[in-house]
């Protein structure tokens, strides 16, 4: 991928060369990501941050490392204060806004809005969550996340567990794990299983994959166990949702019984599918997985803005 103008909207965009590349940039951004150093490296640059749809780690994980590498910020927030209520369509709102940010970042509840966005913007696109289709920059920081905690990515067991249907970010990760020959478990409800285009990519591309409803099991086999929250804003039947509520529950004592070693992630926010007394695991990575985000969205808004470092 030629970074310098691209727009980030899909996991499928990457190969493995381009994860590299991500992962190493963020690497080298960690002394600005860790609050030990501010960098100059975006000054005169300014991110247009666009949160249609509720949002705490990936918008201020993005607008953190815009102003900590000198660039500014300018949002808008909740699709009730913008002009999309009155009608305008994504792609304008893209040519508006591409008059404002030398970059854009944009959330949103509707599949593949971002895209739509794009197409009318003449500045990199980042897609922060579009609906239940993908979330590509968490899947890197995931990686990124995976890499510090194993040292490696090749050849792992990775289980996630929960609702992988409407899960963007488990779409994603799956497609990235792609290029680093993982086994993949998926332990799910039959009627929240991962979709099945990714599991047909996934045959294509001679990825291991089994579909489980057992999380202990999977727990036992697996090197990172990637929970999920069972998502209530994308049922339209709140009895369906109450149904799976409570589904899959990790527990200190779980682990403990199941695979001490096992890695814990989650790309938040946990409502009841992580008890508090797991938090002190050795294993238990999802805080630190919400600190190397700031490292990794560093790292892609430097490559598009066609920065180095």
């Amino acid at each position: 991928m030629e970074f310098k103008g691209a727009d980030i909207l899909s996991a499928k965009q990457f190969n493995r060369g381009d994860i590299e590349t991500v992962l190493k940039t963020a690497a080298k951004m960690e002394p600005f990501a860790s609050k030990k150093k501010w960098g100059d490296l975006l000054q005169g640059k300014l991110l247009a941050s666009l949160f249609y749809e509720p949002s705490t780690r990936t918008r201020l994980s993005f607008e953190t490392a815009m102003n900590r590498l000198g660039g500014r910020v300018v949002s808008s927030v909740g699709m009730q204060f913008s002009s999309l209520t009155k009608g305008e369509t994504l792609y304008d709102t893209g040519r508006i806004v591409e008059n404002y940010g030398d970059v854009i970042v944009m959330r949103h509840p509707d599949n593949d809005s971002v895209e739509k966005l794009a197409r009318g913007a003449n500045v990199p696109v980042i897609n922060a969550g579009d609906g239940s289709n993908e979330h590509p920059t968490q899947s890197l920081l995931d990686l990124y996340t995976i890499q510090k905690e194993l040292g490696r990515l090749d050849g792992l067991t990775i289980a996630m567990v929960g609702d992988l249907k409407f899960g963007r970010t488990v779409h994603s990760l799956s497609h990235m794990l792609s290029h680093f020959g993982a086994e993949l478990i998926f332990v799910s409800p039959p009627d929240l299983k991962m979709p099945e285009p990714i599991c047909r990519f996934l045959k294509e591309k001679n990825i291991v994959y089994k579909e489980t409803a057992d999380m202990g099991e999977a727990m036992k086999q697996a090197n990172v166990l990637y929970m999920t929250r069972i998502q209530q804003e994308r049922f339209e039947d709140m009895k369906e949702y109450e149904k799976h509520k409570g589904g899959y529950i990790l527990t200190r004592e779980l682990v403990e019984e199941k695979n001490p070693k096992l890695v814990i992630m989650h790309p938040l926010p946990r409502i009841w599918e992580i008890t508090a007394d797991t938090d002190d695991v050795p294993g238990a990575a999802y805080f630190r997985q919400v600190a190397n985000g700031v490292a990794v969205r560093m790292a892609v808004l430097a490559l598009v803005l066609g920065k180095t470092i």
